[in-house]
């Protein structure tokens, strides 16, 4: 439920409000704009009269949210959330690149590659330390050793880091070392995992699941939101469909979707979505059109002997050439942005 109150609302009436509210057990958000301030209402609303509520002082009208995700519905706040990772901006005009391999395997194989890909302009290193994979007898990645391999990377190049966590456990220990949790594709319905990371000050990245609706996708992220982690970018890395030419399908009407249902900022993952290098910038391009905040490309310097994901990871070569194309059209994307109001 979301009460609007008018633009001559006192403080004693918002009081009010919320006090009421808290009274009948419900969590209640202000959100604070420049003309008016909207109160969101998480919780069985049926205890309260939403009748009763309508004709208190200050009140301009009193909706009902018919999505089950609330804190992360644009209806709760109409501006786009940005998330401010260690400096870098998710959800500004400026889009943000994240590069980096899927896995860390040496010290001299993630410094290379962080060198590289912030001499072309990423504004952030991502790096696999744990690795979920289908198979247990695949790379599971460095575990520990890989997060220490990914600070000396940081202070090598300064550019902050985000990589995945698999398990509650690790939680502290991903809190000392990167400045973004990942939360990949296979546990974006982990609910003890979320509800840990929602506990976290850390900004969150919500990957979609393999087969998750959008709806699915929000309210994995609403489970973030309840436990007090305002700071989560949703992530498109592709959905299984049919068709198998491709190792996923990313679905860039999810995008714009997002964009329209929920204020969060959204970055789409190019390479797990195609699982070919060579789609990388066509896609890039798509998903920022689209109105995505930012893209994360899987870069290695060596991909055809990458330990994963070697067939979709392009030369750092290539990703430079991925930056030009994508500054010179930076411009261009927020004519179309505009044009579709997103």
């Amino acid at each position: 439920m979301i009460i609007v109150m008018n633009n001559t609302a006192t403080v004693e009436n918002i009081d009010n409000i919320v006090d009421r509210l808290q009274k009948a057990t419900l969590s209640t958000s202000k959100i604070v704009g420049a003309e008016q301030t909207v109160i969101g209402v998480v919780g069985d609303t049926g205890k309260v009269d939403k009748e009763l509520l309508s004709t208190l002082p200050g009140v301009e009208k009193v909706l009902k949210v018919q999505e089950p995700f609330k804190k992360a519905n644009r209806a709760f706040k109409s501006t786009d959330t940005i998330v401010d990772v260690a400096g870098v901006k998710f959800g500004g005009d400026k889009p943000v690149i994240i590069a980096g391999p899927c896995s860390v395997e040496s010290h001299d194989q993630i410094v290379s590659i962080a060198k590289s890909v912030k001499a072309a302009g990423a504004s952030m290193l991502r790096g696999g330390a744990f690795k979920p994979r289908s198979s247990p007898y695949a790379f599971q990645g460095l575990e520990l050793d890989g997060l220490k391999l990914l600070i000396e990377a940081k202070k090598a190049t300064g550019l902050p880091i985000v990589s995945e966590i698999i398990a509650p456990r690790y939680l502290e220990v991903f809190e000392e070392s990167v400045d973004m949790i990942q939360i990949g594709a296979r546990n974006m319905q982990n609910f003890d995992l979320l509800r840990e990371v929602g506990k976290s000050k850390k900004p969150i990245l919500l990957k979609r699941g393999l087969s998750s609706t959008i709806e699915e996708w929000l309210m994995s992220a609403e489970y973030i939101l309840h436990q007090g982690n305002p700071n989560v970018v949703l992530c498109e890395r592709g959905i299984r469909t049919f068709e198998t030419y491709t190792r996923n399908t990313l679905d860039v009407s999810a995008i714009i979707a997002v964009r329209k249902l929920s204020h969060l900022p959204i970055i789409a993952d190019p390479s797990h979505a195609s699982g070919k290098s060579w789609m990388a910038l066509p896609l890039s391009l798509a998903a920022l059109a689209c109105g995505a905040h930012g893209i994360i490309i899987e870069v290695h310097n060596d991909p055809a002997n990458a330990l994963c994901d070697g067939a979709q990871s392009v030369t750092p070569l290539v990703f430079n050439d991925i930056m030009k194309c994508v500054n010179t059209i930076d411009n261009t994307m927020k004519e179309i942005k505009d044009f579709m109001h997103v």
